[in-house]
Parts: structure tokens; C-alpha cells; sequence
């Protein structure tokens, strides 16, 4: 293992994040809240420490392997959730501690959305921005900004990448990664600077069409009230919020082809994509239907618009609130709680196991049927008109594995901490799934549960964010053998 590079890079990154500490100051300036010495301790802080671990190791010129990317990828993201927890711990209008503190942190960044503050509409602009900006930074992956940058700095970023991005649909882009990071990112922008503008032009102010199109466009969930959405009661902007939703739930790669060669075929063309729109279709009706027949909204229109808002935000795990969806009757709290399992597409901001597994496990599910019927038949199955190679189907239940394994495991140490278990088989869900909201305890928040279950929750969102095999792979021992 070479550790120099491991510390440079960290290290670079580290004063590369220290500067996300200035858009709240300009925030707190704006408003006059005197929140500004908090994020300038911050700040200073991050840029310090960064540069004390790169300084020892800048003139370091060894090559970077794919253990080393593994280990900066799962380090940083510690790390990173460790010093975005420096505002939290200062600010005196939240008086957190450090659990509650690093909890806040790392949902942020792995856009979970899971919060154990309440209160937020009473607090401080710069601390309400900060937590959107954690979670808009999280969306698409700060080492994915950071490529378009350390390049330039003589560290090479393929490793990098392929450890941040473990979705199957990642060599899809184009070799040139800093290119390649460089677009995604101005694709996400656009995405975000379109969001808040529409959000503006239906009637939100503009701090809260800002802070909420970072996470609608991050798939993160934070929002700058207690109510969520729910607290505009807009039909306008839950729609528009479902539009940004759906199209931050696409692989970006998709985004990609049809921004490179400016044609929308792309997109209807992808297996995943028509998936993905089936999926969310079939959820939207089945909970209008459940929630029409059952009485709950004596409306189809007020029925249609919550279950299209709800069932988009948990399916491709938002986890956006626009109303009490744990208060409806029979099961459709749990059946949205499953949606998230699914979650967006493999490439986009959401997560979940993504569509493109879970697709490629039921066409392998259909494909035994068949050869159970006929043992001789040769059956291939195809992804976008191309057969999958052995090893990416391998991979997938692999993948599959691991993910219901941990799934139990997380689940059950948190019931060794008391918690029930309704609330923690959502806690879990809502966790590993970067979901947010869940069931039981965990609906409204998390403050209420103990230190232990969220840290243990903590490393549950990371481990979503990194889609498990990533952190696996560093906690096997043959990762750390010379």
C-alpha cells in the first residue's frame, strides 16, 4: 500500500472542501445572522488540516493503483463527513453533539436525507444553506469534481473514479475523465440552476428555490422546513419537484450521450430507462388506487397528486415529504419503503440497489424458468440489444449478496439498541438505501434514537453511497496484504 499518495490526495481534497465553507459566509453576510465565524473556523480548519497532510507527501510521484483509489475513496468520505461537522459543533443555535453532529454530516453527503434536527425553520439561513450544500456537493460525488482538478496537480484520477462510480454502467463514458467530469458537472448544474428557477417562478422565495433544487437535483432530501414540501401545499412545485426528480433518477451517462450528440433517442433506446419509467408508472396507480378506494382523499385529483409525488420522491429515493405517508393505512407505507430498494438508475444520484440490477436479476430469474422447461434451450440475456457477459450477472448477485447480508446485520444490531422492529427494518431501508424518512421512531427523525444505532446508521448511508463493494473491499484482509 502507498500510503504518500493515499495522504496527498486526501490532503487535496481536503483544501479543495475547505472552500465550500465560503458560499454560506456570503449567506450569513446576506442575511446578517452572524453565523460567519463558524464557517470561517471551518474553513480554516479543513484547509490547514488538508495542507498538513499534503505537504509531507507533494512531492510524492508513485503511480496510483486501484487499492489506493479504494482506500482515498472510503477514507475521504470519512473524513470529509468528520470536518463537515466542524459548523453543526460551533453554532450555538443547534447545540449538537458530535453523534448527532456526524450523523447530520454524513447524511448529507451521501444524500440520505435522514435528520436529527428539528426546529428548521427557525434557524439560521447559512447553517439551512450549508446542510443543502452538503447534500448537492454528495449528489454527484466530490471526488468526481475534484478529477476535473487533481489532474492538474500530478495526480492521476482513473483509480479514482473507478472506485467512487462502482455502478456497471460506468465505462459507458468517455476515457478522458477529467472531460468526462467536467461535463457530468456542468450537466448537474444545468440541472440545479433550472430547478431553482422554476422553483422561483412558482412561487417559492429565492433561498428556498436554491437550497431545495440542490436536493431535488442531488436526490438528497433536506429541505429548509420541518414540513418538507408539504409546507408550500403547491401543486405547482410538487410537480415541478417530480419533474427533477424523475430526470436526476436517469443514468448520467445518458444525459451524457444526448448532450454529446444532441439527440433524445438515447434515452428511449435504454433498457434501464424504460424500466425505470414502468416501474414508477405502475407504483404512481397502484397508490392512487389504494389511496381512492380506501377513502383517504375523497379527491382523485388531491388522491393522483400525493400518490405521484410520494411514490416518485421514494422511488428514486429523495425522500421528499408532502405529506404523512407513514399515517396511511394498510401497507402502503411499507410498499413505499420497498420502492427505495429499488431505487433510481445505476449512473444517476439516487440510490438503492438500482434498476439495471434488479432488472438483469429477473431476466436471470425468467431465464432458469425457461431452462427448467426446456434444459436444452440456449438462452441469452440481453441488456439494450447486447448479450450480458457471465461475469457481469455474477457480479450483480454478488452484489445482491452482500447487500441483503448487510442488509440483516445493520437491522439487527439495531435492535440490540433498542430499537422496535418496525422501526428498525426502515431505519435500514431508509439508511442503506440513502432514502431518508422511514417508519416507527425514525418517521418524523432520528434525534430520538441512541448514539450507537446512528452511528451504526452512519456507516449503513455510507455504505449505500458506495454501493457496498467498494467499503467491503477495504474491510477484507486481503486488501491490506504488501
Amino acid at each position: 500500500m502507498q500510503f504518500s499518495i493515499v495522504f496527498k490526495t486526501i490532503g487535496l481534497l481536503l483544501m479543495i472542501f475547505s472552500f465550500t465553507q465560503l458560499p454560506p459566509i456570503i449567506v450569513d453576510v446576506a442575511y446578517g445572522e452572524q453565523q460567519y465565524p463558524v464557517f470561517l473556523t471551518a474553513l480554516l480548519i479543513t484547509l490547514i488540516s488538508g495542507l498538513g497532510l499534503w505537504l509531507p507527501f507533494r512531492h510524492s510521484k508513485k503511480a496510483f493503483r486501484i487499492r489506493e483509489g479504494i482506500l482515498v475513496v472510503v477514507s475521504f468520505w470519512f473524513v470529509l463527513s468528520l470536518f463537515a461537522t466542524v459548523p453543526f459543533l460551533l453554532t450555538e443555535s443547534l447545540n449538537m453533539s458530535f453523534s448527532d453532529a456526524f450523523f447530520e454530516s454524513m447524511s448529507g453527503l451521501t444524500t440520505t436525507g435522514a435528520t436529527v434536527i428539528t426546529g428548521l425553520d427557525d434557524l439560521p439561513k447559512a447553517i439551512l444553506y450549508y446542510r443543502q450544500q452538503l447534500q448537492w456537493l454528495g449528489g454527484m460525488g466530490i471526488i468526481v469534481l475534484a478529477l476535473a482538478i487533481l489532474p492538474m496537480l500530478g495526480v492521476s484520477g482513473m483509480e479514482l473514479y473507478h472506485a467512487e462510480a462502482s455502478g456497471i454502467s460506468r465505462d459507458r463514458l468517455t476515457p478522458k475523465l477529467t472531460q468526462t467530469a467536467k461535463v457530468l458537472w456542468f450537466i448537474y448544474i444545468g440541472f440545479t440552476l433550472a430547478c431553482a428557477l422554476a422553483y422561483y417562478l412558482v412561487g417559492m422565495n429565492a433561498f428556498d428555490a436554491i437550497g431545495h433544487s440542490y436536493s431535488t437535483v442531488a436526490i438528497g432530501g433536506f429541505s429548509t422546513h420541518d414540513n418538507s414540501i408539504g409546507f408550500f401545499d403547491s401543486y405547482l412545485i410538487e410537480t415541478i419537484a417530480v419533474f427533477f426528480m424523475f430526470f436526476a433518477g436517469i443514468n448520467f451517462s445518458l444525459h451524457f450521450f444526448v448532450w454529446r450528440q444532441n439527440h433524445i433517442n438515447h434515452y428511449y433506446q435504454d433498457s434501464e430507462f424504460k424500466t425505470y419509467v414502468a416501474f414508477l408508472v405502475f407504483l404512481t396507480l397502484l397508490v392512487f388506487i389504494y389511496l381512492f378506494n380506501t377513502g383517504q382523499y375523497l379527491s382523485i385529483g388531491e388522491a393522483f397528486r400525493v400518490a405521484l409525488f410520494q411514490s416518485v420522491s421514494m422511488a428514486t429515493t429523495t425522500g421528499f415529504i408532502s405529506t404523512d405517508f407513514s399515517l396511511w393505512a394498510l401497507g402502503l407505507p411499507v410498499l413505499l419503503i420497498f420502492a427505495s430498494f429499488i431505487g433510481a438508475s445505476s449512473g444517476s444520484t439516487g440510490g438503492g440497489i438500482k434498476v439495471v440490477r434488479v432488472l438483469l436479476m429477473f431476466k436471470l430469474a425468467a431465464k432458469e424458468i425457461k431452462k427448467f422447461i426446456h434444459p436444452n434451450a440456449q438462452i441469452n440475456i440481453k441488456l439494450n440489444k447486447k448479450s450480458v457477459p457471465d461475469s457481469t450477472l455474477v457480479s450483480v448477485w454478488g452484489f445482491f449478496a452482500l447487500y441483503v447480508i448487510a442488509f440483516f446485520v445493520i437491522m439487527l444490531a439495531l435492535m440490540f439498541t433498542g430499537l422496535d422492529q418496525v422501526s428498525s427494518f426502515s431505519a435500514t431501508a431508509a439508511s442503506i438505501n440513502n432514502l431518508g424518512p422511514g417508519l416507527g421512531k425514525v418517521a418524523a427523525n432520528y434525534g430520538s434514537i441512541s448514539d450507537s444505532a446512528k452511528w451504526i446508521l452512519s456507516f449503513s448511508m455510507l455504505l449505500g453511497r458506495l454501493e457496498i463493494l467498494t467499503l467491503m473491499a477495504l474491510l477484507n484482509r486481503a486488501f491490506w496484504r504488501f
